[in-house]
């Protein structure tokens, strides 16, 4: 990524937030495996002021979408609450292999962190875990099995849509961590679609930003009935 890249990627911009189309592939903090990370690009986001805008939550490195930035420590601590107390609206868009039996429902499975020697961590359904929970709604379905979904989660756990899609029997497409695709050339078809926000401050009003389909999910959700016009 550029600077100018970062820049051309600014969904939404007011005094408090900037949402931003995260691209994926793009890790938002530094790490090990992650040289190249958002951070590094933040302060070409500044737009004229004293410093740059800073992370209000995450998204994984391999999901798109609609990222939240503070642009000051006031507006960072107004979202951080809302995020703690789930005031924050979060849309998710995915392919997946197969659909669950309905149009709509619930998924209330609590999430644990496990670690293995030598074979790293993962997140799995267990009653011992943290609370999660998911409502999903099928969008499309294509004649080759492939589903197009929606996601709104209520918590924000880590890998959580991921884990829940598997658990409904319906594994993103691109998952070849947690679902059957073993080929890491396919890239997680997972979007965050859109984030509503209440407003940080008397007398201003909501917002409401939605992020397109990135090029690699287009095809697939051509498939289930998405019309890119």
């Amino acid at each position: 990524m550029t600077p100018a890249e970062i820049l051309a990627r600014v969904l939404y911009r007011d005094q408090d937030v900037i949402v931003l189309d995260k691209p994926a592939g793009l890790a938002v903090h530094a790490g090990p495996n992650s040289p190249d990370h958002l951070e590094l690009y933040l302060e070409a986001l500044s737009f004229g002021w004293a410093g740059p805008p800073r992370l209000a939550h995450r998204l994984d490195r391999d999901t798109a979408g609609c990222l939240i930035l503070g642009r000051h420590a006031k507006a960072l601590k107004r979202l951080g609450r809302m995020f703690e107390t789930h005031r924050i609206g979060k849309t998710y868009w995915s392919a997946c292999h197969g659909a669950p039996a309905g149009e709509g429902g619930t998924v209330d499975a609590p999430l644990l962190k496990v670690s293995k020697r030598g074979e790293g961590w993962r997140i799995v359904v267990d009653a011992s875990g943290q609370p999660a929970v998911t409502d999903w709604r099928v969008l499309g379905r294509s004649a080759s099995g492939l589903a197009w979904i929606e996601w709104r989660p209520r918590t924000g756990r880590t890998h959580q849509i991921r884990i829940h899609a598997r658990h409904l029997g319906c594994p993103l497409l691109g998952d070849s961590y947690y679902g059957p695709d073993p080929d890491t050339r396919i890239p997680l078809h997972l979007l965050s679609r859109e984030v509503s926000i209440p407003p940080l401050a008397p007398a201003r009003p909501p917002v409401r930003v939605t992020a397109p389909p990135p090029p690699h999910m287009r095809g697939a959700l051509a498939e289930c009935g998405w019309d890119s016009a």
